[in-house]
């Protein structure tokens, strides 16, 4: 049920008069409408109390080409719109701990490093052990960022032979480092 579009168009122009005289329905649609966009309770709360004032402000500009209703939810959408973007250009300010850095985990961290040196050298090992033409299309396919189009463009061949070699490739460099797995 929408409320008439006379009550907005008549309110009377006494600030004392507030538009939230409007029908208990139109309040409940036009909160639900906010809280399923606004997730904090209390921004959301906010967010209606504005809907409200903005309405109120702009009484004037409200047409019948809409419903009352369709009218409070697109200044309620602007509202949510504003409030992401303020909380979005606010940056994140986290503090660093540096005894999390030093020390404790140091032994953990060095060995950690040196066996994800080892895992690349043996991947590196096992793609220079590849067929030149399985070697070639990895590397055409890494340079066009994985496009299989524009990897079968490159070397001019069809992009089935790409998707055919570049698989060959991938299970080739399973087997090579399957004893050393990724963790």
């Amino acid at each position: 049920m929408d409320i008439p579009i006379s009550v907005l168009v008549n309110l009377p122009r006494d600030p004392g008069q507030s538009i939230q005289d409007l029908s208990d329905d139109h309040h409940k649609r036009l909160r639900r409408f906010i809280h399923k966009r606004v997730l904090n309770p209390e921004d959301a709360d906010d967010i209606v109390q504005l809907t409200y004032l903005e309405a109120w402000r702009n009484r004037h500009h409200f047409s019948a080409q809409a419903s009352l209703s369709t009218w409070m939810c697109g200044i309620a959408l602007n509202l949510i719109r504003n409030h992401f973007r303020r909380i979005y250009a606010k940056p994140v300010h986290c503090e660093f701990d540096e005894s999390l850095s030093h020390g404790q985990n140091e032994e953990q961290d060095l060995a950690r490093q040196f066996e994800i040196n080892r895992r690349l050298e043996n991947t590196l090992n096992a793609i220079q052990h590849l067929p030149l033409e399985m070697r070639n299309t990895l590397y055409a396919s890494l340079e066009t960022d994985g496009s299989y189009q524009d990897t079968a463009n490159a070397l001019e061949i069809p992009i089935g032979t790409v998707r055919s070699r570049l698989s060959r490739a991938r299970e080739q460099l399973k087997r090579a480092t399957k004893s050393h797995p990724f963790q």
